[in-house]
Formats: structure tokens, C-alpha cells, sequence
């Protein structure tokens, strides 16, 4: 028999919040997190707004001296990890560090070193490039760095599936958990690609929003006037238990997770399959690996970047998936207020679609204010829907043709 897996712990670091309580309150409220850019001079690119973090702190989680061997994204991975195993209620001292591990996902790493540490080596010569550059800047870091803060020996990864790559992170530890290799495991995303060489190759990519005078309006999901994604960071991390470990220390569950699919579109590097084929199969599989019908899913926090292809993209997925229910299903995107935080984004938007079955209610797709003929399912449009939520899918699709749904449900 399959061993079950619940959510106990949640952690994360967005420019709408950094801790789950505020930022869910915000969220609900229909409030942006997107602003002008502040960390570096932007004025010469054709997009000056971000969902940036301005006043994140790595030293109220982390020890200064740690802290400074960590690029930013694996400092507000492990951030959002010491917040979700506080909330969890789990002492890991007590645990046997073999049954406990950390798969932590994120699309580019420690772009912030790398770039730092380019500069340095044209300004100063090769022998001044810190011996730290490769240990900060790797993928990997996010999760080594969690696994050494708490003395966890269980399976350890970094995930790099572009901005699947959370999903695809939280899936692998739940098949670890179910497998029997772990009975806690520490998962999520993290992201920190809002420096001046990330911003320019996404403008360069006409990939972002250029609604500079008006930020808090710029991330407009599935709405006839969106132009693009606005750039974010941030992190988001879980705590997965297998049910029965949960249910011996008393812990607090939030809900269970069951179902996981991932697939590939075959089709383009960065533009999505336009029939959604790719996504539709991944949604496919998650239904079929939480042995649910179409039909129990109440609620689907979607992929919803705010691109033209995109969002048509994924409504035709939905379509395909969940037939004549599609349009009874509430779905929204969450990337309307807080931007998106590509591979972190995952981690965050479970923490969401978990809130919302929590809470009972479906936040909203702030700025759909004209929805596009072509995506014409129910967005939750400006306000917060209270509602019942049994079952929920959250999505993730990514450069690449990646493509990864969670599957979770109220316990």
C-alpha cells in the first residue's frame, strides 16, 4: 500500500510578504507586490518594475557568518525552510537525519554571484574571483545549504526545471516519501534573478510587461490587455510528512498530498505547445496519480504567467483535461499579485492553493479587468471567492516545455 503523504509546514519569501500569515492576508485583499526596481539603476531598460523584495534580511533566520557564503536565492531558501519546519512543529534534532531530506528546485541559482563575480574577474584579474563563487552560485546550494543548517543525511537535490522547477521539486519528494526513503522531507523553490544581466535578458526576450507607470497593474493574467510577465523573486517551502509519522507527534496537518505528473511539450525552448498539449498531460497524469476523477477537483491555481501564448495555452489544457467540468471549475492566478518568481514560483502558489483549502476560499486574479475571449473559464476576477474546496491543482510550466501539477486535498 502507497504510504500517505500530508503537508505540515509552510515557509515562504515573497515581495507581498515574508511570512505565510501576511502574505495570504494580502493576497486575499487583492493587493501587488509589484513596484519599481530599487536594487540597481533600471532606467535604462525597457522594464523598470519587479516583484522585488526590498528590505529581505537573510540575518533574521540565519547566522551573518552563514549567511554571507550564500548567494540571495539560497538564502531565502533557507529562510522560507526555517519557517516551514518552525510551523511544522518539528524538532529535527529528534529525527533520524537519515529519514530526513531536502529537494529544493530553482530555474537559474546564484545569478547575483555569478554576475558579481564577472565583473571582479574583468576589474581585478582571475586570482581575485572568490573561491566561494561556485559553492554560492550552484543550483544545489539551496538544498546543501538546508541539509547542513539542520543535520538532515536523507536524499538531498536541486532541481533545474526552469519554472517547473518547484513543482517538479515537491513532486520528487513526495515519490520519496511514498517509496518509503524518507518520512520528512523539506521541499520547495527558490529564486533571486532580478539583477541587471537577468532583467536584460528577459527584456530582450520581450518576455516582461513594460506597464512601467502603473506597477501594481502590470501582472494581468488571462486579461485582454496583458503584455508579458513581471519579473519576481522570492522562495517557497514545505513540509512533507508521511501521514502516520505526522499523526504520532500531533502535528497539524494541512492537507494531503496525492497526486503529482509532469511531461514535455516537444515543442519550442521558451514558447508553450499552443494547444496545451504538454500541460494537459501533465494535469492528466497527476489525476490518474491521485487516482481522482476530473470532476472532484474544485479549485486549480494556474500557471497564469499574464504572456499571450500562455494563458490560451493553458485554458485550452484545462479544457482538454477536465472536459464540460472546466467550466464549473474556480481558477486563478495568484502571479496577478505577486509577480513571477519562476523556478520558486511552484512553492509559493502551493502555499496559496494549501491557504485556500485551509481557508475555504479561492483568492482572486487581481487586474482581470476584460478577460480575453479566448480564455474564457471562471479566474476568480478582482475579489476573493469564499467557497468549497476539497480537492485543488496547482500548476507550473516552464522554458523548455516543462511541465509539472500538484494534486492536493483536504484531510
Amino acid at each position: 500500500m502507497t504510504r500517505r503523504v500530508v503537508i505540515t509546514g509552510l515557509g515562504l519569501i515573497t515581495s507581498l510578504g515574508q511570512e505565510v500569515e501576511g502574505f495570504w492576508k494580502r493576497l486575499l485583499a487583492g493587493e501587488s507586490g509589484v513596484s519599481r526596481i530599487e536594487s540597481f539603476d533600471p532606467s535604462r531598460y525597457s522594464v523598470r518594475i519587479a516583484g522585488e523584495i526590498k528590505d529581505f534580511n537573510p540575518e533574521a533566520w540565519l547566522d551573518k557568518r552563514v549567511a554571507r557564503h550564500m548567494d540571495r536565492f539560497a538564502q531565502m531558501a533557507v529562510a522560507s525552510a526555517v519557517q516551514a519546519v518552525k510551523d511544522a512543529g518539528l524538532d529535527l534534532a529528534k529525527e533520524d537525519p537519515f529519514r530526513v531530506g531536502a529537494i529544493v528546485g530553482s530555474g537559474i541559482g546564484g545569478l547575483k554571484e555569478l554576475e558579481e563575480q564577472h565583473t571582479r574577474l574583468l576589474e581585478k584579474g582571475p586570482m581575485r574571483v572568490s573561491p566561494f563563487m561556485v559553492p554560492k552560485l550552484m543550483i544545489n546550494a539551496a538544498a546543501g545549504q538546508i541539509s547542513i543548517l539542520y543535520g538532515i543525511k536523507g536524499p538531498n537535490a536541486g532541481v533545474a526545471n526552469a519554472c517547473a522547477s518547484a513543482n517538479n521539486a515537491i513532486g520528487q519528494a513526495l515519490w520519496t516519501i511514498e517509496l518509503d526513503e524518507a518520512d520528512v522531507m523539506i521541499a520547495g523553490g527558490s529564486e533571486a534573478a532580478l539583477t541587471p544581466m537577468g532583467l536584460a535578458g528577459f527584456c530582450s526576450a520581450r518576455a516582461l510587461s513594460t506597464r512601467n507607470d502603473e506597477p501594481a497593474r502590470a501582472s494581468r493574467p488571462f486579461d485582454r490587455d496583458r503584455d508579458g510577465f513581471v519579473l519576481s523573486e522570492g522562495a517557497g517551502i514545505v513540509v512533507l510528512e508521511e501521514y502516520e509519522h505526522a499523526r504520532a507527534r500531533g502535528a497539524r496537518v494541512y492537507a494531503e498530498f496525492i497526486g503529482f505528473g509532469m511531461s514535455g511539450d516537444g515543442c519550442h525552448i521558451v514558447q508553450p505547445d499552443p494547444e496545451g498539449r504538454g500541460a494537459a498531460a501533465a494535469m492528466s497524469q497527476m489525476l490518474k496519480d491521485g487516482r481522482a476523477e476530473a470532476g472532484s477537483v474544485d479549485y486549480i491555481n494556474a500557471h497564469g504567467t499574464g504572456t499571450p501564448l500562455g494563458d490560451v495555452s493553458e485554458t485550452k489544457a484545462i479544457k482538454t483535461v477536465f472536459g464540460e467540468h472546466a467550466r464549473r471549475l474556480a481558477i486563478s492566478s495568484t502571479k496577478s499579485s505577486v509577480g513571477h518568481l519562476l523556478g520558486a514560483s511552484g512553492g509559493v502558489e502551493l502555499i496559496a492553493t494549501v491557504l485556500a483549502i485551509r481557508d475555504q476560499v479561492a483568492p482572486p486574479t487581481i487586474n482581470l479587468d476584460e478577460p480575453d475571449p479566448e480564455c474564457d473559464l471562471d479566474y476568480v476576477p478582482l475579489v476573493p471567492r469564499p467557497m468549497k474546496i476539497r480537492r485543488a491543482a496547482s500548476n507550473s510550466f516552464g522554458f523548455g516545455g516543462h511541465n509539472a501539477s500538484l494534486l492536493i486535498q483536504k484531510i
